[in-house]
């Protein structure tokens, strides 16, 4: 059923490639009116040009979530040029594999920055829009969802400082979960195995072969899975809420 989301405004993070993109289209296509948040605005422009030919709402907003006032003003740019804001799908992540002993402590840095606190800078400014839709909107309800992985249930060699992150994701959902969800905003944790995406591509050499092997035997999930698992959760009824959900491969271990 088309328009499920129709009066609905969603903010993706992440949006210019991959999972981020696939879900972008997949509201859009529900009738919400989108919010593209990237680094790399020339393809978010591409995007939201293709999304508005097939007559649908999107708005393309360069920045880095790693920066917390760029985060600020792009809330604030959403909610300014589409008027609200009710779905928040916290996409944006990276995934820099490799053993502790001897690991370069940037790539720490940078999951850090972007998987757990690009998400909080966007959760904080997302909130008080999120809880304001609760009681303007017909659906009665506001969704907040953070694209975790299996690597925030269990943890492995090689992924030690990427499962810190997606556990701690995975911990502060759950403490927010407890916080809002008596006023109206669901919190969904999304949890994809491996998926084929570009996020291998800033795997460093010498690892990203063997994550690569890892996974070449096996039929991987497609970003559009993941879309539709987010579009799933964010469609539920208003007394539904989809706290966590797993998807994975079939034949990943």
């Amino acid at each position: 059923m088309a328009d499920r989301l129709k009066g609905t405004v969603a903010l993706v993070t992440g949006a210019s490639s991959g999972i981020g993109e696939a879900t972008a289209r997949a509201l859009a296509a529900q009738g919400a009116k989108v919010a593209m948040v990237a680094r790399r605005i020339e393809h978010l422009e591409k995007i939201a040009k293709e999304i508005a030919g097939q007559g649908h709402t999107a708005l393309a907003i360069e920045a880095d979530v790693t920066d917390q006032e760029q985060v600020i003003r792009a809330v604030e740019r959403t909610v300014g040029d589409l008027a609200r804001l009710d779905i928040v799908v916290n996409n944006a992540g990276v995934m820099l594999l490799g053993p502790i002993p001897g690991a370069p402590t940037e790539e720490w840095d940078r999951m850090i920055d972007i998987n757990l606190k690009g998400l909080m800078y966007v959760t904080h400014a997302t909130l008080p829009h999120l809880l304001e839709a609760v009681g303007t909107s017909e659906r009665k309800t506001a969704d907040l969802v953070n694209i975790s992985s299996v690597a925030g249930r269990q943890a492995g060699a090689g992924a030690g400082v990427y499962n810190l992150t997606k556990f701690g994701v995975g911990a502060v959902s759950e403490a927010l979960r407890q916080e809002v969800s008596r006023k109206g905003v669901r919190i969904s944790i999304i949890e994809p195995g491996a998926v084929a995406t570009e996020l291998t591509d800033h795997i460093r050499p010498g690892v990203r072969e063997k994550a690569e092997e890892r996974w070449a035997s096996m039929t991987t999930l497609t970003a559009h899975d993941i879309a539709d698992t987010i579009e799933y959760a964010v469609t539920r009824p208003a007394h539904v809420s989809m706290n966590e959900i797993l998807i994975r491969p079939t034949e990943q271990p």
